[in-house]
């Protein structure tokens, strides 16, 4: 049988509309965006992915339209480097075609496709130093890539720490989430699709995770009912 990675790229290459890769790009990138904060709706992501226009009634943020077309754009590299080792160089890139030409990269202490120059938080949570997330990320990815299998909830562990970490100014969330569906699609694990309806409950997983792990893990497990539904129901 052909593995979701497969069909993906099939589609891609055949230009397929209505199929798995065609949903994938538009619900990932709707939900993704939509819990950091953008306010295009999904019928207007997806008209800005199947007939490259937007329509609107209210006033639309040029960002919210710019990180809809950089996310479509990183799903494809995610599509391209998914059978690779994940590297800091992945993860960096990841952030810079998300982040390119946004207005934050005009900002001269924002850092595109590089590491945070000052700190911040999350949920009130402090994360990594500046100064501290290469040395961290590094170990992270070590303990990581040196895993002989990767399970699902070694790639849930790894988004948690990835998120704790807070590598980047901003647009961590989405990285981290482009990273997890790189790494399901390597070891041929259902990926998941975190909805805007539920990221509540995915904040509280992330939260609660070093007391109560099952909340995160049946978000995700959740998100991946959801995922492998849509693949049957488009590729049976």
């Amino acid at each position: 049988m052909r593995t979701v990675l497969e069909i993906l790229r099939e589609e891609r290459a055949a230009k397929v509309s209505g199929g798995l890769y065609h949903e994938l790009q538009i619900r990932m990138a709707y939900n993704s965006n939509r819990i950091e904060g953008s306010q295009l709706s999904e019928e207007q992501t997806r008209a800005i992915f199947e007939t490259n226009t937007i329509f609107c009634g209210d006033s639309v943020g040029v960002d919210d339209v710019l990180e809809t077309l950089h996310h479509f754009k990183a799903v494809d590299y995610v599509i391209d480097i998914a059978t690779a080792k994940l590297t800091e160089k992945h993860i960096k890139q990841l952030h810079y075609i998300i982040k390119h030409d946004t207005s934050a990269s005009a900002l001269s202490w924002f850092a595109v496709g590089e590491y945070k120059n000052l700190a911040n938080t999350v949920g009130g949570r402090e994360t990594a130093k500046p100064g501290d997330v290469a040395d961290r990320i590094k170990i992270l990815l070590a303990r990581y890539n040196a895993k002989k299998k990767i399970s699902f909830d070694d790639i849930v562990e790894f988004h948690v720490s990835f998120e704790r970490i807070h590598p980047f100014q901003d647009g961590n969330g989405r990285v981290g989430r482009l990273v997890a569906l790189k790494e399901c699609l390597k070891h041929d694990i259902t990926p998941f699709i975190i909805e805007d309806t539920k990221k509540f409950f995915y904040y509280r997983g992330l939260a609660e995770w070093d007391t109560s792990r099952g909340y995160l893990l049946d978000t995700f497990r959740d998100a991946q009912d959801t995922f492998a539904k849509l693949c049957d129901y488009l590729t049976a």
